[in-house]
């Protein structure tokens, strides 16, 4: 008897064998969108360091805690250049 996981694998496969050309490549570029997802992000939100989330992106889309990391961090990269030119700017007003 199978497993409940086993049972549903089964099932994602053969709905994958049952799919025609244009609904596989449909699927398989939905399907790297998705993986690479942190690194499309970066590219409008944090250049300086897409080459890293790129390359961590790779392994990381097998785990979902890495790849929401990776997430976080292509999304915040202007958020925090923002956040540290105010922070110098209100420590230069200060003093």
């Amino acid at each position: 008897m199978l497993s409940n996981l086993e049972q549903k694998a089964q099932d994602f496969f053969a709905l994958l064998a049952g799919l025609d050309p244009v609904q596989t490549a449909i699927f398989v570029v939905f399907f790297f969108a998705v993986w690479f997802l942190p690194s499309l992000l970066a590219i409008f939100f944090n250049r300086k360091h897409l080459g890293k989330i790129f390359l961590a992106n790779v392994p990381a889309g097998l785990s979902w805690i890495a790849w929401v990391a990776l997430l976080v961090w292509a999304v915040t990269g202007k958020l925090s250049g923002k956040l540290a030119k105010k922070y110098e700017s209100q420590q230069a007003a200060a003093s």
